[in-house]
């Protein structure tokens, strides 16, 4: 086990900027989740940890130590890759058994053995040692995706979003093996994703990147209650945060150009008028599709609610967060 401390880490690709002096420590035994939209920097930051990419400046220590001239096997890290990555023609034991037949690690064939065994037994694909990869399902063959990395008992496990190619109930039981994994092996765990909720779930920390630069680092809590500014509050969050003007319901604090409302900020009942445009009705809870004069609403009602499409209510803001001209929280 391991933390992390990345210091000033900056890396362009032509003219592109991927990062910019991204200091950042992940501690020993944390599930961190870097959170942000394509070209965030996210796969880059997993890929100069790896080893595969070098950064241009900044400097990234494991235990203390710099491993800037430290190959990827000296660095003694796994990474799970979006795609499967598995050999089709072998079988889950063999594939797992694969990356422990190196001549680095020059393990004896019992100890291999009960190590896939082990590995095997956490993940719930015992049953499947002797299937060949092609006759897994896709949730089965993210899993042996996952043991690959697992066996090796690394100091660090990299994933670059690992479950965005399942369907939508693989996802949500992956999600719950992965932090059961994390909690039983207390191991380092670094993941990207753009998927909030795999956020909000999984990670003890998030760090929410945007154009190279990490702008907040907290727990999902904190992330989510006290957002530095409105591009942070808009990554966590379901339904996503309403931004308004700042005096749609009137008077509003010096500096404020905006107003974010959270589903918990809306209070039906009083307030100002408004008009019931949508009505999403998921089972545990019910969207409503608001709107206010020429803006919209998106907040939560009760799942047994009564109101449909075109009926008029009263909603007013209550505890939202402000923002001035930029996007900053004030």
């Amino acid at each position: 086990m391991a933390d992390i401390r990345l210091s000033g880490l900056t890396k362009t690709f032509g003219a592109t900027r991927a990062l910019a002096d991204v200091s950042l420590t992940i501690p020993d035994g944390a599930f961190v989740v870097l959170l942000g939209p394509t070209g965030a920097g996210k796969t880059t930051t997993l890929r100069l940890i790896a080893g595969l990419d070098r950064p241009d400046a900044g400097d990234i220590a494991i235990d203390g130590r710099s491993v800037l001239a430290d190959t990827p096997a000296q660095r003694d890290v796994a990474m799970v890759f979006q795609q499967y990555s598995l050999y089709p023609h072998l079988t889950v034991r063999e594939n797992l058994a694969f990356p422990l037949r190196s001549p680095v690690l020059n393990w004896p064939e019992d100890r291999i053995t009960r190590k896939v065994a082990e590995v095997a037994e956490v993940l719930h694909i015992a049953h499947k040692l002797d299937n060949k990869a092609t006759q897994l399902s896709g949730g089965e063959m993210q899993r042996v995706s996952i043991g690959r990395a697992l066996v090796r008992n690394p100091r660090i496990y990299l994933m670059d979003e690992p479950l965005s190619s399942l369907d939508a109930k693989l996802r949500a039981d992956l999600r719950v093996e992965l932090k059961r994994i994390h909690a039983e092996l207390g191991a380092t765990f670094l993941y990207v994703t753009h998927d909030q909720i795999e956020a909000m779930t999984m990670a003890t920390h998030v760090g929410v990147l945007d154009q190279g630069k990490l702008v907040q680092f907290g727990t999902p809590r904190e992330i989510y209650e006290n957002p530095v500014s409105a591009y942070v509050a808009s990554r966590l969050g379901q339904p996503r945060i309403t931004l308004l003007p700042a005096d749609a319901f009137g008077p509003a604090p010096a500096g404020a150009a905006q107003i974010g409302l959270r589903p918990e900020h809306v209070i039906l009942g009083e307030g100002q008028p408004a008009t019931v445009r949508r009505v999403e009705h998921l089972g545990d809870q019910t969207r409503l599709h608001l709107t206010m004069g020429a803006h919209e609403i998106v907040t939560l009602a009760d799942p047994h609610t009564t109101l449909a499409p075109g009926e008029q209510l009263s909603i007013r803001p209550e505890n939202p967060l402000w923002f001035d001209a930029s996007g900053n929280r004030i």
